[in-house]
């Protein structure tokens, strides 16, 4: 059995640890179950978990196994898994459960807040994490469950979460005015979700997404852009109108560049993904540009909680399973899945991601 780390300190950095699951069985405490990892996703936003591991707490999720000097992590994933052993009554060996794991064959969790529809992990260590990850679904209790789109779902709804959040946060502040939104990094699956629900909302300002060269075509045939635009083509960008910024990659250079054409007419860049996390320091000449002020982060994991709060719990999964129903839907014309064996086929793939090698129109699930 392995489970597949990442060095902290280098996000390019990754090894293979043996683990022991007939030791977990042996140890397992009251009021634990043991689940094997059946199927995981890999994309662009967990590449974005590691960079913001320590500022967020993304690293303590899943602590790494044989890892005295703290140097090593596990990045974490959205998949599904399947209860191997239980010490929980009415949570019985063979369910089948989605959420949040490690990239590993199996995990030991600690069920707290057990309904038919769900649970939540009370181990210790994750009590102060934000509770949105640490919720697990039923997948029996699902009405009309489809097993086909386990593939889709691992890849799209921990992004698509995040699109849904965006538009409902930007139509809910009413644009801040802008009469264009200017999405960085378009050809990122969160990109593409909130900018097909953008098109989707009456009144919606104008979408305009930056991308590179090699992906326009792409981005292009989406439809749900207004204007696309290269980032060695800047000039292009209507930089006399008011704009709102949301930025999915964290390039610098980029959003330096963007600032400095807009200047007063940026009004705020939303700043949501880390995926370029190499160029994350200012040296670039052109990050000196960047508008700090207004500039702010957005964490999805609050906007969920505030919408339960207003919404409850029955009104924002009516919500946000109407959104995703309609973005699985678009992504069946453009996205292609590959399924990935075993963590030495992974730790490939992952060495391509890592340093930005990603097909915009592929979708990545690995089946350790």
């Amino acid at each position: 059995m392995s489970e597949f780390q990442t060095f902290k300190k280098d996000l390019t950095q990754t090894r293979l640890v043996k683990t022991n699951e007939a030791a977990a069985l042996a140890n397992l405490a009251d009021g634990d179950i043991l689940l094997r990892i059946e199927r995981f996703a890999f994309t662009a936003n967990n590449i974005t978990y590691g960079a913001a591991g320590d500022t967020i707490g993304y690293w303590k999720f899943f602590p790494a196994a044989d890892n005295e000097s703290g140097d090593w992590g596990c990045l974490p994933v959205w998949g599904f898994a399947d209860v191997i052993a239980s010490n929980v009554e009415g949570l019985d060996v063979g369910e089948r459960l989605y959420g949040y794991y490690p990239p590993s064959d199996f995990v030991v969790m600690s069920p707290i807040k057990v309904s038919s529809q769900r649970f939540v992990d009370g181990a210790l260590h994750r009590a102060e994490l934000p509770p949105v990850y640490n919720n697990y679904q039923r997948i029996s209790a699902e009405a009309g469950y489809d097993g086909a789109l386990d593939n889709i779902r691992s890849i799209l709804f921990p992004l698509h979460v995040t699109s849904f959040c965006l538009c409902d946060a930007l139509q809910e502040a009413e644009y801040q005015g802008a009469s264009q939104v200017i999405i960085v990094s378009a050809s990122s699956k969160t990109a593409i979700g909130l900018a097909q629900g953008l098109a989707k909302e009456e009144g919606a300002p104008k979408v305009v997404g930056l991308t590179s060269k090699s992906n326009r075509v792409f981005v292009e045939s989406l439809g749900c852009y207004d204007q696309v635009v290269c980032y060695d083509e800047l000039a292009n960008l209507d930089t006399a109108i008011a704009s709102v910024m949301v930025d999915m990659a964290g390039n610098r250079a980029v959003l330096g560049a963007v600032h400095g054409a807009l200047g007063e007419n940026m009004l705020n860049c939303i700043s949501v993904g880390m995926t370029h996390w190499d160029t994350l320091s200012d040296n670039d000449p052109l990050a000196t540009q960047m508008i700090r002020e207004r500039t702010s982060f957005f964490f999805a994991p609050s906007h969920i909680q505030k919408r339960m709060t207003d919404w409850g719990q029955d009104g924002y999964n009516a919500r946000t399973k109407a959104f995703m129903s309609a973005r699985i839907q678009e992504s069946l014309s453009w996205m292609k899945i590959e399924e990935i064996s075993g963590f030495d086929a992974f730790s490939n793939i992952y060495d391509q991601m890592v340093i930005g090698k990603i097909n915009p129109n592929e979708g990545i699930v690995v089946v350790p």
